[in-house]
């Protein structure tokens, strides 16, 4: 759709849109390139479908061009005047090869890669997710192997701990860490630790993967007691082999 509806003037300027604001954020979408917003996704705002709707922002499809793109919208009402602090953390992640691509932002904006693929806990619950212990290992290390990434350039991802809308799962199997509206340089890293209470001891989806898995839960609890006292690859390995992973 076009950004000269109205429809799309209310999403850009969701939850309280005026004349003025509307023009100033469309100017911002043609000064990152896109050029219309394409209405799909499981949840809805005002009526409309979208991708993902959170107290910041709204997640949107977007074109830049041909290029289909993930467009997130900072909300009129936010906690926080811009965007600039997520596209700086999300742009430290890319560093470590962690997150879908920066492409642009703005104070009201971020352009990113677009995944095509399901949020973990649903990917795990289809038949795919179910298909076989080999998928999901290989799934899990790759995803706690960009978390341990993160934990060596000193980024906390900061929501892991439950990360059931944080994990996409790719169409080629490869897992995206997404939204890091909350992430810091400043705070200690927690990653790994968080993402694996998560995934393995108390999230929603641990006994889902501890019966698909057949690890010693109190094994693992004690590997990730040594790599809370010391951050090292060594102590990380030990995590993955207590997993069975």
């Amino acid at each position: 759709m076009s950004l000269s509806e109205e429809k799309c003037r209310r999403l850009i300027c969701y939850p309280e849109c005026t004349d003025e604001e509307a023009e100033n954020r469309v100017l911002e979408l043609r000064q990152l390139e896109i050029d219309s917003i394409c209405f799909t996704g499981q949840k809805r705002v005002l009526n409309i479908p979208v991708l993902g709707k959170g107290c910041v922002g709204l997640v949107v499809v977007a074109f830049r061009g041909r290029e289909k793109v993930a467009l997130k919208i900072r909300r009129t009402d936010a906690n926080r005047s811009t965007m600039q602090h997520e596209a700086e953390m999300l742009r430290r992640a890319n560093e470590v090869d962690v997150g879908p691509r920066l492409l642009g932002a703005s104070d009201n904006f971020l352009v990113m890669e677009y995944i095509e693929g399901f949020l973990l806990p649903e990917w795990l619950g289809s038949t795919e997710g179910g298909d076989t212990r080999k998928t999901l290992s290989l799934i899990l290390r790759r995803v706690l192997e960009q978390v341990w990434r993160l934990d060596m350039g000193g980024l906390d991802h900061g929501e892991l701990s439950n990360a059931s809308k944080h994990i996409i799962v790719a169409e080629d199997k490869v897992p995206y860490l997404v939204d890091f509206e909350t992430a810091s340089v400043s705070r200690r890293v927690s990653n790994v630790t968080s993402l694996c209470q998560y995934l393995f001891v108390g999230g929603k989806i641990s006994h889902l993967i501890r019966a698909k898995l057949g690890f010693d839960i109190e094994e693992l609890i004690g590997a990730l007691r040594i790599y809370k006292a010391v951050r090292s690859r060594r102590n990380f390995e030990a995590i993955l082999r207590k997993c069975r992973i």
